[in-house]
């Protein structure tokens, strides 16, 4: 079944959707992003997202067309369009054509794209039974050359730290910072449980802050947990309790072993399994 895209200003089927040669998005990676997720037809802290997507462009210098209320709208329309009540919304904003070279001052008309589709980012015996994640050779880039809380489009930095990990036969790999770090996982951030505390690397150990990332700070807030930013490094998660991830696509996942090493007991534990739960309870409410 063809899926209806909004573009700019309607919406449109996909095989009528273009994006030009000389967009600056597709030529250099010009451009910000933010992936939401709707459940039971609402999407999950929508004004949380256009938020970040505004921080990320305002980074970059780029004016989106339209305002905050007509993107939010946008993204309703779409999911509607496209008959979707639990689904994954690809948010996107180029710099829009231009000429060739990187000035982006020669460019015109920012494409405001956004892409409606179901996910499933993870089989589900991976939430059942934990992930096996590596760490990445790849460092996450440095906070001073490229700030990770832009959610720009530009991301080979985590793709190739992607194929570090499937190569390794995981799904998902853990990148450090220049300081030997841990950071975040390529597409997720990452959690470690330890005495019954719960604890996630800062924002400037070179993370994007995640939406997903600041629900579950809230529920284990919520819950009676001590719940902090803390800076990791690979022996606090050998040696951690539990250890999951958090992301818009993949929510709460359970990792098991990391470098082939037994993270607690193996298996997901009741920390992790109680705040996924108590996720899944809230983008529900």
């Amino acid at each position: 079944m063809s899926r209806i895209v909004f573009m700019n200003d309607r919406l449109m089927p996909e095989d009528e959707a273009r994006v030009s040669v000389f967009d600056h998005g597709l030529l250099y990676g010009d451009g910000v992003f933010e992936g939401l997720r709707s459940y039971a037809g609402r999407v999950f802290r929508l004004e949380a997202h256009i938020d970040r997507l505004w921080e990320s462009a305002r980074a970059i210098c780029l004016e989106i067309p339209l305002s905050k209320a007509a993107v939010a709208d946008a993204v309703n329309q779409t999911l509607a369009a496209n008959q979707l009540a639990d689904g994954y919304v690809r948010l996107v904003v180029t710099r829009g054509a231009g000429s060739l070279g990187l000035d982006p001052t020669r460019t015109k008309n920012p494409q405001v794209i956004v892409i409606a589709d179901t996910i499933s980012l993870y089989p589900r015996e991976y939430y059942e039974k934990g992930l096996r994640i590596v760490t990445a050779a790849t460092q996450r880039t440095q906070s001073a050359a490229l700030s990770p809380r832009i959610k720009s489009l530009n991301y080979l930095n985590n793709i190739m730290a992607k194929l570090e990990g499937l190569e390794a036969g995981c799904v998902e790999a853990l990148m450090l910072n220049h300081k030997g770090e841990v950071a975040e996982c390529t597409g997720d951030n990452i959690f470690i449980v330890r005495g019954g505390a719960l604890l996630t690397p800062p924002r400037d150990a070179g993370i994007l802050e995640g939406i997903t990332r600041n629900a579950v700070l809230e529920l284990a807030v919520q819950a009676g947990m001590i719940a902090v930013e803390a800076t990791l490094v690979r022996h606090d998660l050998y040696t951690a309790d539990e250890c999951f991830l958090t992301g818009t696509a993949a929510e709460v996942i359970p990792v098991v072993t990391i470098d082939g090493r037994c993270i607690g007991s193996g298996t997901p534990g009741p920390i992790t399994m109680r705040l996924s739960k108590d996720f899944h309870t809230l983008v529900r409410a």
